[in-house]
């Protein structure tokens, strides 16, 4: 007999505050054996009751009951009508750029992860798309810049590394006025901080990697749709391109998604003070960090954002500093990625933005003296305390 542990999936459904959902999820525990955990299905394939009837799962490349209810609980996180859990945050993108015909354009945001950068310039321009890189809180300039072929504006929000904030319910009103989707890279604030389909985005994506697993041990993407009507692309994508992300990841995921909000608040807490301590140090020039009120987009970020999240990006004096840093943090790790328990520093240069043009790259300012780091969860003293012994 089907155990009725879950509730009337109430994913669409105000009654559960967003702490709650988190740790609740979709169906929340097994409707079957009403196990807590929601299991893993570790299987390739399931048995057919009889010919002409399914249970409803086929093949695992299609779909999973395991990651099925991640995407169920993303969808309920981000409030969109169905979410799509990738093999990484770049085959979630791969399968967005997927939507495009040859000649068709996008306007991106200048400031963007690398590896976003490769997969238009190396990968989607050699197929006749075209792209455009442009500084997303200047809106006329987005205006000005789109053509009868554009299809796409891609967002992110804060930006990596450099912390511009877009302020998406403008640029959805500049986009729903042209008939373009609008795309918002919500990686770095994740759903407990913004929610980008609620302020006019059609889809969002994540490098599920970070924030949301939020323990370093998943490579994994998501990608979430307001629409129906844009999720069938996504779901042939998964059953031909075969990128889903299999059901022990899916659980990993599911199992880090509980404690995101206390991870956020923890980030979003401890990057602040870290922030306003590198503000005063000598060797330190300049900081880069959304939640200080002087920052160009701080009223943005108040009107869209209910926090500024965990990533401060910042200069240091000279490249002998940076590289002294780098090698001098103890308990601070010198590691690629972000949003884990772990506080990861971060060198864009030769790391996360090793794809992005010399050029464009010191346009943005990202040099050799250019450190980014991903604040943790740890106390906030040692973390204070391991840069303070490092830039001596």
């Amino acid at each position: 007999m089907v155990n009725d542990c879950y509730y009337d999936e109430f994913d669409k459904k105000e009654n559960l505050h967003f702490d709650s959902k988190v740790v609740h999820g979709g169906l929340g525990c097994d409707p079957i054996t009403g196990a807590v955990s929601f299991p893993i299905f570790q299987t390739a394939t399931f048995r057919h009751r009889e010919f002409g009837v399914s249970t409803g799962y086929d093949y695992t490349r299609l779909q999973n009951p395991t990651r099925q209810e991640l995407e169920r609980t993303m969808a309920i996180l981000e409030g969109g009508t169905d979410a799509f859990a990738f093999s990484s945050g770049q085959a979630a993108n791969m399968s967005l750029f997927g939507i495009l015909n040859p000649g068709e354009h996008v306007i991106l945001s200048d400031d963007i992860y690398g590896g976003t950068f490769r997969i238009c310039e190396d990968i989607f321009k050699n197929v006749g798309c075209d792209f455009t890189w442009l500084d997303m809180a200047d809106v006329d300039a987005l205006e000005g810049a789109i053509r009868p072929s554009t299809r796409m504006i891609f967002v992110e929000t804060p930006t990596n590394p450099m912390m511009k904030v877009a302020d998406i319910r403008r640029i959805s009103e500049v986009a729903k006025a042209h008939g373009l989707l609008l795309v918002v890279d919500n990686t770095f604030l994740t759903p407990y901080f913004q929610r980008p389909l609620e302020l006019g985005a059609d889809i969002v994506v994540h490098s599920g990697t970070k924030y949301l697993c939020g323990h370093n041990d998943v490579i994994c993407g998501i990608v979430v749709t307001k629409e129906p009507s844009l999720s069938e692309h996504f779901r042939m994508q998964l059953k031909s391109r075969g990128n889903g992300l299999a059901p022990f990841d899916s659980w990993l995921v599911l199992r880090g998604l509980k404690t995101l909000s206390l991870r956020m608040q923890r980030h979003n807490e401890n990057a602040r003070i870290v922030a306003d301590w590198l503000r005063k140090q000598p060797k330190v020039k300049k900081v880069y960090y959304a939640g200080f009120e002087d920052h160009v987009g701080y009223d943005i970020s108040i009107g869209q954002t209910t926090g500024f999240g965990g990533m401060i990006s910042f200069e240091l004096d000279s490249e002998e500093t940076a590289h002294q840093l780098l090698s001098g943090v103890k308990m601070i790790l010198f590691a690629e990625s972000l949003g884990g328990t772990e506080t990861l520093i971060t060198y864009p240069l030769t790391q996360t933005h090793e794809s992005i043009p010399d050029d464009i790259r010191k346009k943005l300012g990202i040099n050799e003296r250019f450190i980014r780091i991903s604040i943790g969860i740890e106390h906030v003293d040692d973390i204070i305390a391991d840069l303070a012994q490092a830039l001596a």
